[in-house]
């Protein structure tokens, strides 16, 4: 009888220490981990749709879609978000650009991305975004759009 009380005491005692020693592990990890600033914050614009004008009438239209990497400390001294600013830029530079729509995997979107950036960190007059990554890039025909 003292045996099975003993074994049992032995196995709370074990099973107790086990779930301190893990609790405790698991709330330092946690809390390392919660200390260490988080700077850089991720956010995703809404979707641009620019329309395309060729021979004066609208061919299609492109949908973008971006991801922006920006400092936090600085996010906060802004007014006003820089999605507006990269919605923007965006809409400007697709207008604008001559894009061949039969091979759209060409378009350098490495330039359009870091043109993107400059404009919009120019136009806030800080270096708060610190890149901006495509999230979607479709063209849609007129064609292929329902009526």
């Amino acid at each position: 009888m003292i045996r099975t009380f003993a074994s049992c005491a032995w196995m709370i005692v074990v099973a107790l220490a086990s779930t301190y020693a893990g609790a405790t592990w698991r709330f330092g990890a946690h809390e390392t981990k919660a200390a260490a600033p988080e700077h850089l914050q991720r956010h995703k614009t809404e979707a641009v749709s620019v329309p395309i004008i060729a021979d004066g009438a609208v061919a299609g239209y492109v949908v973008a879609q971006f991801v922006y990497v920006v400092d936090g400390e600085a996010l906060k001294a802004l007014s006003t978000p820089p999605d507006a600013f990269i919605t923007d830029e965006a809409f400007r530079k697709l207008y604008v650009d001559k894009i061949d729509f039969s091979r759209l995997e060409k378009y350098d979107l490495a330039a359009l991305t870091q043109t993107l950036r400059e404009k919009v960190n120019h136009r806030l007059g800080a270096e708060v975004v610190r890149d901006i990554l495509v999230e979607q890039f479709t063209y849609v025909p007129k064609a292929d759009m329902p009526h």
